[in-house]
C-alpha cells in the first residue's frame, strides 16, 4: 500500500492527562476510501484519539493525517477535514442562512449550492434560528454544512446522540448517498453500533486507551463465529475455550475467535448451528469487565 493511500498513520500515539493515560501507545493505519467504526466504552480513549487527529490536543508519538502533522500543520489539515461532534455547538441565535453564509466565507471548498439543495429536503427555512430547532433539525443543518465541503476525511463523534431512530437512519443514508465515495474516508464513533454495522468497511475497538481489535469487516466475518451449542456438547465446546458464553432461551451461545487455540471453522460447525456475530455482540464479549 503506497503512502498516498494512507489517510491516518499513528505510531506510538500517547496522550496523558496528569497521571492518567487516555491513549496508551497505540499504532494503526487508516487507508483512503474506508468507513471505520472506532468503538469503545466511555473513557476508553476514542474521543481523545479523534481530537489528536484533528489537532485539538497535544500528544506524544507520531501521527500523520493526510500526510500532515496535526500539531504543527493544523490550518492546512483542516482544509481537507470535516468534523461533527455531539451536535450542540451552534449558537442559539444563528439563523440557517447565516450559518451557510459563514461557512461559505471561511471554507475554500464549501459548495453553497450543494448545501442549499440538501436543506430543501428538510423542514429548515433560511430564517429559522437554532433555538427554534429540534435536535434532529440541528443535526440536519450540521450535515448540510459539512457534506457541502469537499473534504477528504470526515470525522463523526457520536453524530446522532439523542436522536430518534428515524433521524438516525436518515443521517447514515444521507451520508452514503450524498457524501461518501472512494476518494473520501469516514471515521465514526457511536454507542449505537448495530445501526452503523451495515455501512462500515473496518472496525477498531478501543479499551483503556489501547486498540484491542483492528480488522476489516470481511476479516471479522472470517475470524469470529458464534455457535448455539446443545446441552450434550457444552463441555466439549467449553474445552475449545470460547471467548464468551451467554444463555439464550436456555441454550448456550458461545463465541469463538478462529485465530486462537487452534480452533477451526470445521470444529466449530461440528458443535451446532453457527452464525457471524453482530458488532454489538462482539463488542459486549470483548469488553466484559469494562463496566464493572
Amino acid at each position: 500500500m503506497n503512502a498516498a493511500s494512507i489517510v491516518v498513520k499513528a505510531s506510538g500515539l500517547t496522550k496523558r492527562y496528569g497521571k492518567s493515560v487516555a491513549v496508551d501507545n497505540i499504532s494503526f493505519e487508516i487507508p483512503a476510501g474506508r468507513i471505520i467504526g472506532l468503538i469503545g466504552p466511555n473513557g476508553s480513549g476514542k474521543t481523545t484519539t479523534l481530537k489528536a487527529m484533528l489537532g485539538l490536543v497535544p500528544f506524544e508519538g507520531e501521527l500523520r493525517v493526510l500526510g500532515l502533522d496535526p500539531r504543527t500543520q493544523r490550518d492546512e489539515l483542516m482544509e481537507n477535514v470535516s468534523f461533527i461532534a455531539d451536535v450542540a455547538v451552534l449558537p442559539r441565535w444563528l439563523r440557517v442562512r447565516e450559518a451557510v453564509d459563514f461557512v461559505a466565507g471561511v471554507h475554500p471548498k464549501f459548495d453553497r449550492a450543494k448545501a442549499e439543495r440538501y436543506l430543501k429536503n428538510t423542514k429548515l427555512t433560511p430564517k429559522m434560528k437554532v433555538k427554534e430547532m429540534s435536535k434532529g433539525m440541528i443535526v440536519q443543518l450540521h450535515l448540510a454544512l459539512v457534506m457541502a465541503i469537499d473534504a477528504k476525511l470526515l470525522v463523526l463523534d457520536e453524530p446522532t446522540l439523542g436522536l430518534d431512530i428515524l433521524y438516525r437512519k436518515q443521517f447514515y443514508q444521507n451520508l452514503l448517498e450524498d457524501y461518501f465515495d472512494e476518494q473520501k474516508t469516514i471515521i465514526v464513533t457511536t454507542h449505537q453500533v448495530e445501526e452503523i454495522e451495515h455501512i462500515l468497511s473496518d472496525l477498531m475497538f478501543i479499551r483503556d486507551g489501547r486498540i484491542t481489535l483492528s480488522a476489516t469487516m470481511d476479516e471479522i466475518g472470517e475470524r469470529f463465529t458464534e455457535v448455539m451449542v446443545p446441552a450434550d456438547k457444552v463441555e466439549a465446546a467449553r474445552a475449545m475455550k470460547p471467548i464468551d458464553e451467554r444463555q439464550v432461551f436456555g441454550k448456550s451461545v458461545m463465541l469463538f475467535d478462529g485465530t486462537v487455540n487452534g480452533v477451526t471453522r470445521e470444529k466449530i460447525e461440528a458443535l451446532g448451528e453457527t452464525r457471524s456475530p453482530g458488532i454489538a455482540d462482539l463488542f459486549v464479549a470483548t469488553m466484559k469487565g469494562t463496566y464493572a
